[in-house]
């Protein structure tokens, strides 16, 4: 089976997997030219979403809930179309292999309503290069949502440049290391000199950044079937680095330090009967970033009063099912995701769990026509024991080519 073709099977069981499982292949626009086989595919979804408490953005954002005894207003309405998308792929046979390449894009750009690049890569003989999911999830664990977001406390179902090879069910990458993982939290204020004509009239505040990357981000996966069972497991292994040498106006105990970053993934789905699956996943590791799906805290680590670079440890889970029922299927999950923020450097304020439950049923009433409706549950906790919690429902029609 080819590496494209696999992604395609595999998406079936991503937390977006009603999307992409709509935008496959065998809902295209296909055509050949000479030896190539081209496919036209995607759809347009219009997603209808009522907060019933804080507006919590186009799509489900944990930031945005207000905490317990805070002032926030009730009662929100957002329509937009911004998931929806268009792809353009290719196969072609290339001396004794296939070359798959596959552009995509939709227009969550910017947070909504700009075009972005989704995927942009090509594969031939094992070997994939260009922008496409991350190595370090493995399409199992995730149950179907409406929400954009989906389910999270597993690997991020994002995509980001990387090269990659495939042998088998074994796959191994190099990949961006600022993109999903983020960068290190070596950030610091100071006065800069503001002047007119040469003369200092003053000072105002600036930043700078002592962050870098050195290295790209190594992962690798393994992903397999035994009869009803379907699992994954992947690993993550970074560096992560800062260098305040040569930086404009670097604290004084800014020097340079590295950390090293890991993450280890585990996913498992079961057909149970014919009629119900149950999916779950788990991830934990220290300087995973945003590597971890929806975490508590962008940054892998953080610069310390002493000038030590810390790495910033992560855990997080799912679980989740799905019944077949009429025309569609009822899905349910429940995902937290958390970070270990137990230094007494950072603030109080600062967000360390995230809990998401979704329930939903999602049909298709005609081929090429989905319709879903979804109800969420949303909350966060800071370090210094806040919380707060809100409430969501979303219905969305999807037309698909």
């Amino acid at each position: 089976m080819t590496q494209y073709n696999k992604l395609k099977q595999a998406s079936v069981f991503t937390a977006s997997a009603l999307a992409l499982a709509v935008a496959s292949a065998s809902h295209a626009v296909d055509f050949e030219v000479g030896d190539t086989k081209a496919s036209v595919y995607g759809y347009a979804k219009l997603d209808m979403i009522y907060d019933v408490d804080d507006k919590l953005g186009n799509a489900l954002s944990h930031k945005n809930i207000s905490l317990d005894g805070a002032d926030g207003s009730d009662g929100h309405t957002t329509l937009h179309a911004y998931q929806s998308r268009i792809g353009f792929s290719t196969s072609t046979p290339v001396a004794g292999s296939t070359l798959e390449t596959k552009i995509e894009g939709d227009f969550y750009g910017s947070g909504g309503g700009e075009l972005r690049l989704r995927h942009a890569y090509g594969s031939w003989n094992g070997i994939l290069a260009g922008q496409t999911w991350t190595n370090l999830y493995g399409f199992v664990a995730g149950t179907p949502t409406i929400d954009f977001t989906g389910t999270h406390g597993t690997g991020n179902q994002a995509r980001q440049a990387q090269l990659r090879y495939t042998t088998g069910n074994f796959s191994v990458s190099l990949e961006e290391p600022d993109e999903l993982g983020g960068n290190e939290d070596a950030d610091y204020a100071y006065a800069k000199d503001v002047t007119v004509n040469g003369a200092v009239i003053g000072q105002e505040a600036a930043t700078g950044d002592a962050a870098k990357s050195e290295l790209p981000d190594l992962i690798a996966r393994y992903t397999d079937t035994s009869g009803p069972f379907k699992y994954s497991m992947s690993g993550v292994l970074r560096q992560l680095e800062y260098d305040a040498d040569g930086q404009a106006n670097a604290p004084a105990n800014y020097g340079d330090d590295t950390a090293t970053g890991w993450g280890i993934t585990l996913e498992a789905a079961m057909d149970v009967t014919e009629a119900l699956t149950l999916r779950g996943g788990v991830i934990h590791g220290e300087g995973l970033g945003g590597y971890q799906n929806v975490s508590p805290m962008a940054a892998p680590a953080y610069v310390n009063s002493d000038g030590d670079l810390e790495a910033i440890e992560a855990t997080g889970g799912t679980l989740g099912a799905s019944l077949k029922a009429g025309p569609g299927a009822i899905n349910a999950a429940y995902s937290v995701s958390t970070v270990d923020l137990d230094d007494e450097e950072i603030a109080d304020t600062a967000n360390d769990t995230y809990e998401t439950v979704h329930l939903n049923y999602i049909w298709s009433p005609a081929e090429r026509v989905s319709y879903g409706i979804e109800t969420s549950w949303v909350s966060r906790e800071t370090k210094g024991g806040d919380d707060g919690d809100a409430t969501r429902i979303q219905g969305m029609v999807m037309y698909s080519f």
